[in-house]
């Protein structure tokens, strides 16, 4: 985590995809990295059925061994990127999923509506953008399911088709 937040998990994927020589090598490298980080804070914001004011939450995401799966208010969200659409494993809804903007303008410039912030990141959150409270009418503060559904997605990715 502390290799991630001193070098910036952007520019470090940035990084490893004008790197990449080979795919291989490059899940390999992502792998490590998502290794290091076990959990972040993130930004996702339900698309399907929205423009860009879907409903939008703020809280801690965990991710699977291979930095394949991300764990989010107990879902788990598959095949994207940071920074880049995934489908919900369960329902197949397409979500925005990235890291949390430092200047706190986290929704698209077209996107309107208050941001779910879990309690329990709020000061983290608050250091990131660098001030001393949250803007009331951007944000509603609720409490998110931390737990990894990771049985959950192993019933449902290892069913036969």
């Amino acid at each position: 985590m502390e290799v991630c937040s001193a070098i910036g998990f952007k520019n470090l994927l940035t990084f490893c995809y004008f790197l990449r020589k080979s795919s291989r090598n490059l899940l390999n490298l992502l792998a490590s990295i998502f290794k290091l980080m076990k959990s972040r804070l993130m930004y996702v914001e339900l698309k399907s059925g929205f423009n860009d004011d879907g409903p939008a939450w703020i809280g801690m995401a965990s991710f699977s061994k291979t930095g394949r799966t991300i764990y989010f208010n107990g879902q788990a969200f598959q095949g994207g990127r940071i920074g880049g659409n995934h489908q919900e494993v369960e329902s197949g809804e397409t979500y925005w999923i990235s890291g949390v903007k430092k200047d706190g303008e986290d929704r698209h410039l077209a996107g309107s509506g208050k941001i779910k912030i879990d309690k329990a990141v709020i000061s983290e959150y608050l250091s990131i953008i660098k001030k001393d409270e949250l803007p009331k009418n951007k944000f509603e503060i609720v409490e998110l399911n931390n737990t990894a559904p990771k049985e959950l997605v192993k019933e449902i990715t290892n069913q036969k088709i």
